[in-house]
């Protein structure tokens, strides 16, 4: 990654830590661990991350990072109290995200929170200009997908979420979406 690509994930990883409750963390697309790494700082947590950039499983005293793709090549059946996609829906047809709210609700525990960041479509243009310019690596941009980013609310809500903040960030260029399980 390129410095503003790490730039722009730490203010992913800024504003999704406010809204992270409990000790218990699963952070899909957790590349490296930096949502980890981050809240270890400050705060003593557990958690397990999955990404497809891994090659191998890492793990460390404090959490599990998995290689593969979440949900097919996530087997853990354990409870935690965050579930973090932090740029990373995008990335994910709307009909596999209408799947996440039943599988999240059997990974959290009672009001547990799902902490999403996602970039509006805006956002693409932009990013294709900075790569072009060589100036982002450009994480996966070919496979972001084109749907209202309005419909993410729609289905965590009408299946057994409340959603307790929405916020746009980075000249409104991102949409900060934390649900609580009902």
């Amino acid at each position: 990654m390129k410095k503003i690509d790490y730039i722009l994930q730490k203010e992913r990883i800024r504003q999704a830590k406010k809204h992270i409750i409990g000790l218990s963390i699963l952070d899909i697309g957790c590349h490296n661990g930096e949502l980890f790494k981050n809240i270890l700082k400050t705060k003593k947590i557990t958690g397990d991350g999955i990404d497809n950039v891994l090659k191998e499983k890492i793990v460390t005293n404090n959490y599990t990072l998995h290689p593969g793709y979440f949900p097919q090549d996530f087997e853990i059946s354990k409870k935690y109290n965050a579930i973090t996609l932090l740029a990373v829906l995008e990335h994910i047809p709307i009909n596999q995200i209408a799947t996440y709210p039943k599988l999240f609700s059997d990974l959290l525990y009672p009001k547990g929170r799902v902490i999403i960041t996602i970039p509006t479509k805006k956002v693409d243009s932009i990013l294709n200009v900075l790569l072009f310019f060589k100036l982002i690596h450009g994480m996966d941009l070919e496979h972001h997908q084109d749907f209202d980013r309005e419909e993410v609310k729609t289905i965590f809500t009408k299946n057994g979420f409340d959603l307790i903040v929405e916020k746009r960030f980075e000249l409104g260029l991102n949409i900060l979406y934390v649900f609580e399980k009902l």
